[in-house]
Protein backbone atom coordinates (compact mmCIF):
# COMPACT_ATOMS: atom_id res chain seq x y z
CA UNK A 1 0.00 0.00 0.00
CA UNK A 2 1.40 3.36 -1.05
CA UNK A 3 0.90 5.81 1.79
CA UNK A 4 0.51 9.56 1.52
CA UNK A 5 3.78 10.21 3.37
CA UNK A 6 5.80 7.94 1.07
CA UNK A 7 5.89 10.73 -1.52
CA UNK A 8 7.81 13.05 0.84
CA UNK A 9 11.16 13.03 2.64
CA UNK A 10 9.93 14.90 5.72
CA UNK A 11 6.71 15.76 7.53
CA UNK A 12 6.49 19.19 9.18
CA UNK A 13 3.80 19.56 11.84
CA UNK A 14 2.10 22.58 13.25
CA UNK A 15 1.59 21.95 16.97
CA UNK A 16 -1.51 23.62 18.46
CA UNK A 17 -4.53 21.83 17.04
CA UNK A 18 -2.47 19.24 15.17
CA UNK A 19 -0.24 17.48 17.72
CA UNK A 20 -1.74 18.75 20.95
CA UNK A 21 -4.45 20.92 22.46
CA UNK A 22 -3.02 22.75 25.47
CA UNK A 23 -1.41 20.18 27.79
CA UNK A 24 -2.94 17.14 26.08
CA UNK A 25 -1.91 15.15 23.02
CA UNK A 26 -4.62 14.74 20.40
CA UNK A 27 -5.97 11.18 20.31
CA UNK A 28 -3.90 8.87 18.15
CA UNK A 29 -1.11 11.36 17.46
CA UNK A 30 1.54 9.72 19.66
CA UNK A 31 1.23 6.32 17.98
CA UNK A 32 1.04 7.86 14.49
CA UNK A 33 4.22 9.88 15.00
CA UNK A 34 6.00 6.85 16.42
CA UNK A 35 5.04 4.84 13.33
CA UNK A 36 6.25 7.62 11.04
CA UNK A 37 9.65 7.54 12.74
CA UNK A 38 9.74 3.73 12.46
CA UNK A 39 9.38 3.94 8.68
CA UNK A 40 12.14 6.53 8.44
CA UNK A 41 10.20 9.77 8.03
CA UNK A 42 12.05 12.89 9.21
CA UNK A 43 9.74 14.83 11.55
CA UNK A 44 9.82 18.54 12.29
CA UNK A 45 7.60 20.52 14.65
CA UNK A 46 6.86 24.05 13.52
CA UNK A 47 5.07 26.59 15.67
CA UNK A 48 4.11 30.23 15.35
CA UNK A 49 3.92 30.38 19.14
CA UNK A 50 6.90 32.32 20.50
CA UNK A 51 5.78 32.14 24.13
CA UNK A 52 7.99 29.08 24.77
CA UNK A 53 11.48 28.14 23.64
CA UNK A 54 12.08 25.16 21.32
CA UNK A 55 13.67 23.36 24.28
CA UNK A 56 10.51 23.82 26.37
CA UNK A 57 8.32 22.68 23.46
CA UNK A 58 10.46 19.58 22.87
CA UNK A 59 10.27 18.76 26.59
CA UNK A 60 6.48 19.04 26.47
CA UNK A 61 6.37 16.72 23.46
CA UNK A 62 8.48 14.15 25.30
CA UNK A 63 6.17 14.42 28.32
CA UNK A 64 3.34 13.46 25.97
CA UNK A 65 5.27 10.37 24.86
CA UNK A 66 6.42 11.85 21.55
CA UNK A 67 10.06 11.38 20.58
CA UNK A 68 11.51 14.83 19.89
CA UNK A 69 14.95 16.38 20.10
CA UNK A 70 15.28 20.11 20.75
CA UNK A 71 16.56 20.50 17.18
CA UNK A 72 13.33 19.00 15.81
CA UNK A 73 11.40 22.10 16.94
CA UNK A 74 11.49 25.37 15.04
CA UNK A 75 9.53 28.37 16.31
CA UNK A 76 8.77 31.80 14.94
CA UNK A 77 11.32 33.48 17.22
CA UNK A 78 14.14 31.66 15.43
CA UNK A 79 12.83 32.99 12.12
CA UNK A 80 12.44 36.45 13.65
CA UNK A 81 16.08 36.43 14.75
CA UNK A 82 17.17 35.69 11.19
CA UNK A 83 15.00 38.60 9.97
CA UNK A 84 16.52 40.92 12.56
CA UNK A 85 20.05 39.96 11.54
CA UNK A 86 19.23 41.09 8.03
CA UNK A 87 18.08 44.54 9.17
CA UNK A 88 19.79 45.39 12.49
CA UNK A 89 23.37 45.22 13.73
CA UNK A 90 24.24 42.54 16.26
CA UNK A 91 23.89 44.01 19.74
CA UNK A 92 20.99 46.28 18.80
CA UNK A 93 18.53 47.05 21.61
CA UNK A 94 15.03 45.68 21.09
CA UNK A 95 11.94 46.30 23.19
CA UNK A 96 10.29 42.93 23.84
CA UNK A 97 6.50 42.90 23.88
CA UNK A 98 6.23 39.24 24.81
CA UNK A 99 7.36 36.57 27.24
CA UNK A 100 10.69 36.02 28.95
CA UNK A 101 11.19 33.07 26.59
CA UNK A 102 11.01 35.45 23.62
CA UNK A 103 13.52 37.78 25.28
CA UNK A 104 15.94 34.96 26.04
CA UNK A 105 15.90 33.71 22.45
CA UNK A 106 16.54 37.22 21.15
CA UNK A 107 19.49 37.51 23.52
CA UNK A 108 20.84 34.17 22.32
CA UNK A 109 20.54 35.54 18.79
CA UNK A 110 22.85 38.44 19.60
CA UNK A 111 20.40 41.22 20.44
CA UNK A 112 19.87 43.13 23.68
CA UNK A 113 16.31 42.86 25.07
CA UNK A 114 15.13 45.98 26.91
CA UNK A 115 11.94 46.86 28.75
CA UNK A 116 11.89 50.67 28.86
CA UNK A 117 11.83 53.54 26.39
CA UNK A 118 14.70 55.20 28.24
CA UNK A 119 17.01 52.48 26.92
CA UNK A 120 16.35 53.78 23.38
CA UNK A 121 15.32 50.58 21.59
CA UNK A 122 15.77 50.65 17.82
CA UNK A 123 13.16 47.94 17.29
CA UNK A 124 10.09 46.39 18.89
CA UNK A 125 9.68 42.61 18.76
CA UNK A 126 6.21 41.36 19.62
CA UNK A 127 5.15 37.79 20.34
CA UNK A 128 2.24 36.03 22.01
CA UNK A 129 2.01 36.61 25.76
CA UNK A 130 -0.75 34.79 27.71
CA UNK A 131 -0.70 37.45 30.48
CA UNK A 132 0.31 40.47 28.43
CA UNK A 133 0.53 43.63 30.61
CA UNK A 134 -1.35 46.57 29.14
CA UNK A 135 1.56 48.84 30.05
CA UNK A 136 3.85 46.78 27.81
CA UNK A 137 1.48 47.23 24.87
CA UNK A 138 1.57 50.97 25.47
CA UNK A 139 5.38 51.00 25.50
CA UNK A 140 5.41 49.09 22.23
CA UNK A 141 2.99 51.50 20.58
CA UNK A 142 4.96 54.54 21.72
CA UNK A 143 8.30 53.08 20.59
CA UNK A 144 6.95 52.35 17.12
CA UNK A 145 5.48 55.85 16.87
CA UNK A 146 8.93 57.22 17.77
CA UNK A 147 10.49 55.39 14.84
CA UNK A 148 11.47 51.95 16.15
CA UNK A 149 11.26 49.17 13.58
CA UNK A 150 8.45 46.73 14.41
CA UNK A 151 8.58 42.95 14.08
CA UNK A 152 6.05 40.35 15.18
CA UNK A 153 6.49 36.63 15.47
CA UNK A 154 3.14 35.62 13.97
CA UNK A 155 -0.30 36.87 12.88
CA UNK A 156 -2.52 34.13 14.40
CA UNK A 157 -5.79 35.75 15.42
CA UNK A 158 -6.81 32.73 17.49
CA UNK A 159 -5.30 29.62 19.03
CA UNK A 160 -7.05 26.29 19.70
CA UNK A 161 -6.87 24.98 23.26
CA UNK A 162 -8.48 22.25 25.33
CA UNK A 163 -10.86 24.96 26.65
CA UNK A 164 -11.88 26.25 23.22
CA UNK A 165 -10.70 28.84 20.70
CA UNK A 166 -8.87 31.74 22.40
CA UNK A 167 -7.31 35.03 21.21
CA UNK A 168 -3.85 34.69 19.70
CA UNK A 169 -0.84 36.85 18.95
CA UNK A 170 -2.58 38.53 16.02
CA UNK A 171 -5.20 40.08 18.29
CA UNK A 172 -2.42 41.56 20.44
CA UNK A 173 -0.62 42.84 17.33
CA UNK A 174 -3.86 44.51 16.21
CA UNK A 175 -3.89 46.67 19.34
CA UNK A 176 -0.60 48.31 18.41
CA UNK A 177 -1.48 48.42 14.70
CA UNK A 178 -4.63 50.40 15.52
CA UNK A 179 -2.42 53.00 17.23
CA UNK A 180 0.30 53.32 14.59
CA UNK A 181 -1.68 52.81 11.38
CA UNK A 182 0.39 49.98 9.84
CA UNK A 183 1.39 46.39 10.51
CA UNK A 184 4.73 44.86 11.51
CA UNK A 185 7.13 42.69 9.56
CA UNK A 186 6.05 39.11 10.26
CA UNK A 187 8.19 35.99 10.62
CA UNK A 188 5.59 33.30 11.26
CA UNK A 189 3.20 31.48 8.97
CA UNK A 190 1.81 32.31 6.46
CA UNK A 191 4.87 34.44 5.74
CA UNK A 192 7.97 32.76 4.33
CA UNK A 193 10.63 33.19 7.06
CA UNK A 194 9.45 30.44 9.44
CA UNK A 195 9.01 27.70 6.84
CA UNK A 196 12.21 28.73 5.06
CA UNK A 197 13.99 28.49 8.42
CA UNK A 198 12.48 25.05 9.06
CA UNK A 199 13.47 23.60 5.70
CA UNK A 200 16.98 24.99 6.16
CA UNK A 201 17.41 23.56 9.66
CA UNK A 202 15.97 20.13 8.82
CA UNK A 203 17.65 19.91 5.41
CA UNK A 204 14.35 18.79 3.89
CA UNK A 205 14.15 18.52 0.09
CA UNK A 206 10.48 17.59 -0.48
CA UNK A 207 8.50 18.00 2.76
CA UNK A 208 4.77 18.06 3.42
CA UNK A 209 3.26 20.46 5.95
CA UNK A 210 0.44 19.34 8.26
CA UNK A 211 -1.82 22.03 9.72
CA UNK A 212 -5.26 22.86 11.06
CA UNK A 213 -5.53 26.50 9.95
CA UNK A 214 -6.20 27.75 6.44
CA UNK A 215 -4.91 31.29 6.94
CA UNK A 216 -1.51 30.40 8.42
CA UNK A 217 -0.67 26.72 7.86
CA UNK A 218 -2.10 25.99 4.43
CA UNK A 219 -1.49 29.46 2.98
CA UNK A 220 2.01 29.37 4.48
CA UNK A 221 2.75 26.08 2.75
CA UNK A 222 1.37 27.49 -0.48
CA UNK A 223 3.57 30.56 -0.21
CA UNK A 224 6.70 28.37 -0.26
CA UNK A 225 5.19 25.93 -2.81
CA UNK A 226 5.04 23.10 -0.29
CA UNK A 227 2.36 20.39 -0.36
CA UNK A 228 0.03 20.36 2.63
CA UNK A 229 -2.31 18.13 4.61
CA UNK A 230 -5.25 19.77 6.37
CA UNK A 231 -6.53 18.05 9.54
CA UNK A 232 -9.77 18.58 11.43
CA UNK A 233 -8.47 18.47 15.00
CA UNK A 234 -7.93 22.21 15.52
CA UNK A 235 -9.18 25.63 14.53
CA UNK A 236 -10.76 25.35 11.07
CA UNK A 237 -13.18 23.00 9.36
CA UNK A 238 -15.18 22.12 6.27
CA UNK A 239 -16.76 25.55 5.72
CA UNK A 240 -13.36 27.24 5.93
CA UNK A 241 -12.08 24.83 3.29
CA UNK A 242 -15.03 25.54 1.03
CA UNK A 243 -14.36 29.28 1.19
CA UNK A 244 -10.58 29.04 0.79
CA UNK A 245 -8.83 31.00 -1.94
CA UNK A 246 -6.62 28.96 -4.28
CA UNK A 247 -3.48 29.59 -2.18
CA UNK A 248 -5.32 28.24 0.88
CA UNK A 249 -6.52 24.97 -0.66
CA UNK A 250 -4.62 21.97 0.76
CA UNK A 251 -3.08 19.24 -1.34
CA UNK A 252 -4.65 16.62 0.92
CA UNK A 253 -7.19 16.33 3.73
CA UNK A 254 -7.41 13.85 6.61
CA UNK A 255 -9.12 13.72 9.95
CA UNK A 256 -5.83 13.72 11.88
CA UNK A 257 -2.12 13.10 11.33
CA UNK A 258 -2.68 9.34 10.92
CA UNK A 259 -3.84 10.21 7.38
CA UNK A 260 -0.14 10.31 6.47
CA UNK A 261 -0.06 6.53 6.94
CA UNK A 262 -3.03 5.89 4.65
CA UNK A 263 -3.32 6.25 0.87
CA UNK A 264 -3.83 9.79 -0.38
CA UNK A 265 -7.38 10.78 -1.23
CA UNK A 266 -7.92 11.36 -4.93
CA UNK A 267 -11.02 12.88 -6.51
CA UNK A 268 -11.61 11.73 -10.08
CA UNK A 269 -14.04 13.33 -12.50
CA UNK A 270 -17.02 11.12 -13.44
CA UNK A 271 -19.40 12.73 -15.88
CA UNK A 272 -20.64 15.92 -14.24
CA UNK A 273 -19.28 15.06 -10.80
CA UNK A 274 -16.51 13.47 -8.76
CA UNK A 275 -15.74 10.14 -7.12
CA UNK A 276 -13.40 9.60 -4.14
CA UNK A 277 -13.23 6.15 -2.57
CA UNK A 278 -16.81 4.93 -2.41
CA UNK A 279 -18.28 8.45 -2.29
CA UNK A 280 -19.75 10.25 -5.28
CA UNK A 281 -21.16 13.73 -5.80
CA UNK A 282 -22.33 15.49 -8.90
CA UNK A 283 -23.63 18.85 -9.98
CA UNK A 284 -27.21 19.73 -10.86
CA UNK A 285 -28.08 23.32 -11.79
CA UNK A 286 -24.89 24.59 -10.14
CA UNK A 287 -25.44 22.69 -6.87
CA UNK A 288 -23.46 19.73 -5.51
CA UNK A 289 -25.68 16.78 -4.59
CA UNK A 290 -25.21 13.21 -3.41
CA UNK A 291 -27.64 10.31 -3.00
CA UNK A 292 -25.75 8.78 -0.09
CA UNK A 293 -23.90 10.42 2.79
CA UNK A 294 -21.62 7.88 4.53
CA UNK A 295 -22.13 7.37 8.26
CA UNK A 296 -18.41 7.11 9.08
CA UNK A 297 -15.72 9.80 9.25
CA UNK A 298 -13.50 8.40 6.50
CA UNK A 299 -16.47 8.07 4.16
CA UNK A 300 -17.57 11.62 4.92
CA UNK A 301 -14.03 12.84 4.24
CA UNK A 302 -14.17 11.12 0.85
CA UNK A 303 -17.46 12.86 0.07
CA UNK A 304 -16.13 16.17 1.34
CA UNK A 305 -13.18 15.87 -1.05
CA UNK A 306 -15.66 15.46 -3.91
CA UNK A 307 -17.67 18.47 -2.74
CA UNK A 308 -14.60 20.66 -2.34
CA UNK A 309 -13.37 19.84 -5.84
CA UNK A 310 -16.76 20.78 -7.25
CA UNK A 311 -16.74 24.06 -5.34
CA UNK A 312 -13.11 24.92 -6.14
CA UNK A 313 -13.11 23.91 -9.80
CA UNK A 314 -16.61 24.83 -10.91
CA UNK A 315 -17.78 27.36 -8.29
CA UNK A 316 -20.64 25.03 -7.40
CA UNK A 317 -22.96 25.67 -4.44
CA UNK A 318 -22.30 23.08 -1.74
CA UNK A 319 -23.66 24.48 1.54
CA UNK A 320 -26.57 22.03 1.80
CA UNK A 321 -24.39 18.98 1.28
CA UNK A 322 -21.70 20.29 3.61
CA UNK A 323 -24.32 20.58 6.35
CA UNK A 324 -25.15 16.87 5.93
CA UNK A 325 -21.55 15.91 6.74
CA UNK A 326 -22.41 15.83 10.41
CA UNK A 327 -19.25 14.05 11.61
CA UNK A 328 -17.01 16.85 10.33
CA UNK A 329 -16.83 20.26 11.96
Amino acid sequence: MKTLVSSYDAALFDLDGVVYLGPNAIDGVTSALARLREIGTRLGFVTNNAARTPTAVAEHLRELGIQADDSDVVNSTQATVRMLRGELPVGAKVLVVGTDALASQLAEGGFVPVSTLEENPVAVVQGYHPQLPWSLLELGAIAVQRGAAWFATNPDQTRPTERGILPGCGTQVDLIADCVGFRPSMAGKPFRPLLDETVLRLEARHPIFIGDRIDTDIVGAGNVRMDSLFVFTGAHGKYDLAEADPIGRPTHIGYDVSALLAPAREAEIIGNGFRCGVAEAWMIDGRVVADVVPDDIEGQLDLLWCVLHAIWRFNAEGADLLARLDLLR
